[in-house]
């Protein structure tokens, strides 16, 4: 975004999306997360610790300190439904941002309200009303819409980038390809905004050709 042009014209917003709706709160620890890439890739203990050790070393080049003895797996959902009271309070990027880093970096048990509340707080937000929202039934529609919708479109696994909703990129990538697809993005948009003008501008008092 530092690169694009028109990045103070873009709006970033963090979509939920579960990689397990049915996993626990937290689990039991009797699991090691490299076991757990194993069962879920099929592949050998070892080709599981070296995917580790890869995504480890590329973290450290920009200065993130992941720690995979300490990840805590647990249910995402709250944490999604906290995103969006986040996105409603202007702090979606700061508690996202400190949410990947207490899982990723401290060992943080992502599935915990109380651990939530907390990293909320620390993002700027009022943690009674985080607790609040958390404990009722708030943002679960809006969460499901998302999860809808990442269905629609068939999206089966994250990163996952939708620009302008015409446009998407799948996985992990460069900086330079998000940056191409974002220029490409907003020159389609631009382009089909200067079509639209060529009609008429409807409004509450009707059609006005232009």
């Amino acid at each position: 975004m530092s690169r694009f042009p028109h990045a103070v014209e873009t709006e970033v917003v963090w979509r939920a999306f579960e990689l397990d709706p049915s996993a626990p709160r937290e689990s039991d620890g009797t699991i090691s997360y490299g076991d757990r890439l194993a069962r879920k890739y099929h592949s050998s203990p070892e080709e599981a610790t070296a995917m580790i050790a890869r995504m480890t070393d590329i973290a450290r080049a920009d200065g993130l300190p992941f720690d995979f003895a300490r990840i805590r797996p647990g249910n995402t959902f709250d944490a999604h439904r906290l995103l969006h009271f986040a996105y409603e309070n202007g702090r979606q990027d700061q508690v996202k941002e400190r949410l990947l880093r207490g899982y990723l970096c401290e060992g943080e048990s992502i599935g915990d309200r109380d651990v939530l509340v907390r990293l909320a707080a620390e993002a700027g937000l009022a943690g009674d009303d985080v607790r609040a929202a958390l404990l009722g039934d708030a943002y679960v529609r809006e969460v499901r819409a998302d999860e809808s919708e990442a269905a629609a479109i068939g999206i089966t696994g994250v990163p996952f980038f939708v620009l302008g909703v015409r446009y998407a990129v799948s996985g992990a990538q460069s900086a330079d390809v998000l940056l191409a697809a974002l220029d490409q993005a907003w020159t389609d948009l631009a382009t089909a905004a200067t079509v639209l003008t060529d009609g008429p501008a409807c409004g509450p008092d009707g059609c006005q050709s232009l």
